[in-house]
C-alpha cells in the first residue's frame, strides 16, 4: 500500500498540530479504497467511553475526501460540499479504528465519496456519503505556502 502525505497543521493529519489525531492514510490500490487508523483519546468524548459525533464527521469527511488520491496523485485535493453522516453504533475512545474511504463517482471538478469507521471486529460504527468538489481559488491560494510541507513521512 501506499502512503499519502500529511501536512503540518491540520486537525486529523498534522505532524506538529499537538491537539489533533495525526491520522495517517495508505492506499489500497487493490480494494479501491484508502484505509487510516487512529485511537481516539478520551479527552475527544461526548460522553465518557463515546466519541463525540463531531469527531467522528471529521474522521469520516477527511477519510471520504482523501479517497480522490487513490490513484496517487496527491496534489489532486479537493474539499467537502456536501456531508451525509449516519450513525449506527456508538464509537469508543481508545480503541484502535480503522477508517476506510472510496470513490462511488468521478469527473474532473465533483467527485462522490464515502467512507465508513470500523471497530476492530468489523462492526461499522458510522458510514457517510460525500459530495467532494475542487477547491475555489482562493482556497488554492491559501494552501500555497503550506504546500511544501505536504510530504510523505517514513513509517
Amino acid at each position: 500500500m501506499t502512503k499519502q502525505p500529511t501536512s503540518r497543521t491540520c486537525f486529523m493529519c498534522g505532524r506538529e498540530n499537538p491537539v489533533g489525531l495525526k491520522m495517517e492514510w495508505y492506499n489500497d490500490s487493490e480494494k479501491n479504497q484508502i484505509v487510516g487508523t487512529v485511537t481516539i483519546p478520551e479527552h475527544f468524548n461526548g460522553y465518557p467511553g463515546i466519541v463525540h459525533g463531531g469527531i467522528v464527521a471529521a474522521v469520516l469527511d477527511e477519510t471520504a475526501g482523501r479517497a480522490v488520491m487513490l490513484d496517487g496523485d496527491f496534489e489532486n485535493l479537493f474539499v467537502t460540499l456536501k456531508l451525509e453522516v449516519t450513525y449506527r453504533n456508538f464509537t469508543p475512545t481508545n480503541t484502535p479504528l480503522t477508517a476506510i474511504g472510496w470513490v462511488t463517482r468521478r469527473d474532473k471538478v465533483r467527485c462522490q465519496v464515502a467512507a465508513e469507521i470500523r471497530l476492530p471486529d468489523g462492526t461499522v460504527t458510522t458510514a457517510c456519503k460525500a459530495i467532494v468538489v475542487r477547491p475555489p481559488v482562493e482556497i488554492a491560494e491559501r494552501w500555497a505556502p503550506e504546500k511544501p510541507f505536504w510530504k510523505v513521512n517514513p513509517d
